[in-house]
């Protein structure tokens, strides 16, 4: 009789996440509905998530691409529709964005590379997107600007891009989106990813201002005679 009852209310509660689902997934695009769908089933039955959800976020936004036919101006609203999914998953499911945010932003520079896109325009919209939806969400808006900026860096290495000049656009991209946000959220994005792009030897002098050393020659004692 209890797994009966257990049985009826998870009946019930997949009805109504269905039917919650069915609402958020207005305004978002075929790729965002697809990445929403698939972040969704995976925080429910897999435990290991991340390399599932690269491989999907990757798999959408390249074939999303290959049909538009027009990667270069598609690529941004791609990346855009993408994130919408993204984050109407993660309050479906309950989890916070940032469960899942390093993964997807992995996905979408990969696929990008995949059809051969720009793989820089990719790395700052992704970001700007990323910190963007979480502000309209309430979400965390540091955290989800580390996970996003981490998932870019990591992807850009394994797709043989040009780290250091990712590293510049995803840091001020973020920077620029939080300015949407606040001045607080600005402080809080600088600061941690002051952090992030420290601990990556060799893009931190690209991503954040150099020390210049000022090497002068030494001046003449003043003769004492």
């Amino acid at each position: 009789m209890e797994k009966k009852t257990a049985e009826v209310e998870e009946k019930t509660a997949n009805e109504e996440t269905a039917s919650a689902s069915k609402k958020m997934a207005e305004g978002i695009g075929q790729a965002g509905t697809t990445v929403k769908e698939g972040i969704v089933g995976s925080l429910k039955g897999i435990n290991e998530i991340e390399t599932e959800i690269v491989l999907l976020v990757r798999s959408v936004v390249s074939n999303t691409l290959q049909a538009a036919g027009s990667i270069a101006s598609e690529g941004v609203n791609v990346t855009k529709d993408v994130f919408k999914g993204a984050i109407a998953a993660a309050e479906e499911v309950g989890t916070g964005i940032t469960v899942s945010t390093k993964s997807v932003a992995k996905g979408v520079i990969m696929g990008v590379s995949d059809v051969g896109g720009d793989v820089i325009s990719a790395a700052g919209a992704t970001v700007r997107s990323a910190v963007k939806g979480t502000a309209e969400v309430g979400g965390d808006v540091a955290i989800v600007a580390r996970q996003t900026v981490d998932g870019v860096l990591e992807a850009t290495k394994q797709v043989g891009g040009n780290v250091e000049e990712v590293a510049k656009v995803v840091v001020s991209g973020a920077i620029e989106a939080a300015g949407s946000v606040g001045n607080s959220a600005i402080r809080t994005v600088k600061e941690i990813l002051v952090g992030v792009v420290e601990g990556v030897k060799e893009v931190a002098g690209a991503a954040l201002p150099k020390h210049k050393e000022v090497h002068t020659k030494a001046e003449p004692e003043p003769s004492s005679a």
